[in-house]
């Protein structure tokens, strides 16, 4: 049997229900590719071995009858969503030495209740809310940043440390990283899944995402959160011949590295070759102004969400914070209201337009990871997607100048989750097995 640390979630959970691998046994092997790589990637803020086997042993106790979708799947968990048995630090000084123990947020309540083995904390940068990395590594070179916020969720499945992993999403937390780690990141629609119990930056935007190295582990843990579409999905695999692809290059192409454009042009070729009729899409004018009112609204949002802290231990907080806390960019409230009045007629205007379409193709990243760990990198790309709400796909399968990974964003109208992993798994396939990036595992 291949090691239990390599496989995806799917895979090992028929090996669970069939009785051939217990969860114990699971997380030894996984605790074994941790030990071996994560001196390294340093993708944990909270591990606690001992707790993990105690846990497994539990799972493996209860009768298969009683045995939930998740069963014995271990989950990493961003350190800024709350877990009642691990300690939540926010990556702040704040919390160094008084972490929060005290109860699940929402959506660990919903995993814990399918029977996922709840695993650790994973490194995020301060809050989820900067650009400040570090110590985490990028899986396929760790003198290169996994980027952020989600930097140890991302690694983490990109190392093959967890099959699953938790994330958020405010600007490009989810997306970024999976892209730079080369794997798949599901930003969700916003609301569709409970956020009560996660650290708060932009009540607008914040959303919960999910990384994996499958389409078939992202539908997994789509159904155990009871992720609904208004139109049903087929059974039948989606097929690419016919399918209406649009590509978007969006406000901020200027932006794009060699990576990003090589890959762009090359998914272009492969769809064209599998007879789906691809065409370029140029958004409305008022478009532009998306990444700027993202931008207020962020300003707007952090100067309440920040505030408590900012008054308990101003000195232990990035600066970055204080400025918004303080209004340092003098944002009146009447601007606010005109970045909010404009994101809402954008998205009325966005569902109309991606309903004419299977799916639509953008960038993920500027390009491949940068090298250095001090900051995440560039998330410029996904801010309009994270302000119009609608669920965001990042796609693996390309190359950059130096061979790291460049994923490709998918994204559709606001509840349509479903059908964007539908149709993520048959473009996924082919962008996989043609688009160059090979994973080399370290």
């Amino acid at each position: 049997m291949t090691e239990p640390w390599k496989l995806t979630a799917t895979e090992a959970s028929e090996l669970l229900r069939k009785g051939d691998l217990t969860v114990e046994e699971y997380a030894k092997s996984l605790l074994s590719r941790i030990d071996a790589r994560d001196p390294i990637i340093k993708a944990w803020a909270y591990l606690d071995r001992d707790f993990i086997l105690d846990q497994a042993r539990t799972l493996d106790s209860i009768p298969k009858s009683d045995r939930g979708p998740l069963h014995g799947i271990p989950i990493g968990i961003k350190d800024v969503i709350l877990t009642k048995d691990m300690p939540t630090h926010y990556n702040s000084r704040i919390y160094t030495s008084h972490p929060i123990m005290s109860v699940d947020a929402a959506p660990v309540i919903t995993l814990r209740a399918a029977g996922a083995l709840i695993f650790g904390k994973t490194a995020t940068t301060e809050f989820a809310a900067t650009m400040e990395g570090g110590p985490c590594g990028n899986a396929h070179d760790p003198a290169r940043t996994p980027g952020g916020s989600s930097s140890g969720s991302a690694a983490a499945v990109g190392d093959y440390q967890v099959p699953i992993s938790l994330g958020t999403q405010t600007f490009g937390s989810v997306i970024r990283p999976a892209g730079f780690n080369g794997i798949y990141g599901l930003k969700v629609t916003w609301g569709a899944i409970s956020r009560e119990g996660l650290a708060q930056y932009s009540m607008t935007t914040d959303t919960l995402g999910f990384f994996t190295r499958s389409v078939a582990d992202l539908e997994l843990v789509s159904q155990v959160f009871q992720l609904a579409d208004d139109t049903p999905i087929p059974s039948s695999p989606f097929s690419l011949a016919g399918a209406k692809i649009a590509f978007c290059k969006t406000p901020v192409w200027a932006r794009a590295g060699p990576g990003t454009i090589a890959a762009y042009a090359k998914a272009q070729e492969i769809l064209k070759s599998k007879g789906a009729l691809v065409s370029e899409l140029e958004l409305p004018k008022e478009f532009e102004r998306l990444p700027e009112w993202h931008g207020k609204i962020l300003a707007g949002e952090g100067r309440t969400s920040f505030l408590g802290n900012y008054l308990l231990a101003k000195d232990k907080m990035a600066t970055s914070f204080a400025a918004m806390v303080e209004n340092k960019t003098q944002l009146s409230r009447k601007a606010q209201l005109e970045a909010y009045d404009g994101c809402a007629r954008c998205r009325w205007i966005w569902d109309e337009i991606a309903e004419d379409y299977d799916v639509i193709i953008t960038p993920s990243t500027v390009d491949e990871a940068p090298l250095g760990l001090a900051s995440t990198g560039d998330a410029s790309f996904n801010a309009i997607w994270t302000i119009l709400q609608g669920p965001v796909l990042n796609v693996p399968g390309f190359k950059g100048e130096n061979g790291m990974p460049v994923g490709l964003t998918l994204v559709t109208a606001r509840y349509r989750d479903l059908h964007l992993l539908h149709v993520g798994e048959a473009v996924g396939e082919v962008f996989t097995a043609e688009g160059g990036f090979e994973y080399k595992l370290l």
